[in-house]
């Protein structure tokens, strides 16, 4: 009987999140409601019975082949800096954003945020845990320390860690970046390798890549609405690294994230260029 109870409880809570996760499709079928159903089932079990059956909510699910990220169902969750609604909110986390999964405790995922110990909410109400195939071990790498950063505000024009050669900027600010500062910051501090200092010379280095053949760990550059009328390099207005199922990690208008590619975005998207495989 006691199991059977937990068994129709789990069937409900994840009837609950599906419902949760369902208003957040894309326009082009490559959905949030899609990839996160076919992929937090076996987590929210075990995360549940690690809760609900005697345990302290700590057990770590493991997948060695899998990054496992956590995703916020709902706009403003609080990333804070401590396991609790009285701790300071470091940021926020809007509907389908994701922060690297360190592990569960006592009813709150532990993460990064700015490059601190941070926790949000592991309420089924709030968030959920989500697995991504890993890559080569360089391109995990360069993933790992872009998940650090998350938070870390914006910042156009913001002096770059090297210049473009492997020589070190003494003028460079840590936890300011713009996207190609953070594209260059993360390659070079991952895998060494050296990326130019601006999306305009990003865009001519590695191999060409077609939206169809995107892998994870690509570099996917975009124009907007201010370039789009323009030509060649000049068109490029901005950098992401692609993290697949339709998610890249980047820094726009506000803080390092990452999050869907939106159908707006998609339509300004030129090309992908490969720098590790």
């Amino acid at each position: 009987m006691k199991t059977l109870t937990v068994i129709a409880a789990v069937t409900m809570l994840l009837v609950s999140v599906f419902s949760l996760v369902s208003c957040g499709q894309t326009e082009d079928g490559n959905g949030f409601v899609f990839s996160i159903a076919d992929k937090i089932d076996a987590l929210i079990y075990a995360n549940y019975i690690g809760q609900n059956q005697g345990g302290n909510g700590n057990t770590s699910p493991s997948y060695p082949d899998q990054d496992i990220l956590v995703v916020s169902l709902t706009n403003g969750l609080n990333v804070r800096s401590g396991k609790g609604t009285s701790y300071s909110s470091l940021g926020t986390l809007d509907k389908g954003d994701m922060v690297a999964y360190i592990g569960i405790e006592d009813g709150w995922y532990k993460t990064v945020y700015r490059e601190k110990t941070a926790y949000v909410s592991a309420s089924s109400a709030y968030t959920a845990l989500y697995r991504m195939d890993k890559a080569s071990a360089e391109i995990e790498k360069v993933i790992s320390i872009g998940k650090t950063l998350l938070g870390h505000p914006y910042v156009w024009g913001s002096q770059r860690y090297h210049w473009g050669n492997g020589v070190l900027n003494k003028n460079f600010v840590a936890g300011e970046f713009d996207c190609s500062a953070l594209t260059q910051y993360v390659y070079y501090k991952g895998a060494g390798v050296l990326l130019d200092v601006t999306t305009r010379t990003q865009v001519l280095q590695g191999v060409r890549v077609t939206r169809d053949n995107l892998e994870r760990g690509d570099l996917m550059f975009f124009t907007n609405s201010s370039r789009n009328h323009l030509t060649g390099t000049e068109r490029v207005g901005h950098v992401a690294i692609y993290l697949g199922d339709n998610y890249i990690l980047h820094t726009a208008s506000d803080h390092a994230v990452i999050e869907q590619i939106s159908s707006k975005r998609w339509s300004y998207f030129i090309e992908g260029r490969r720098v590790l495989s």
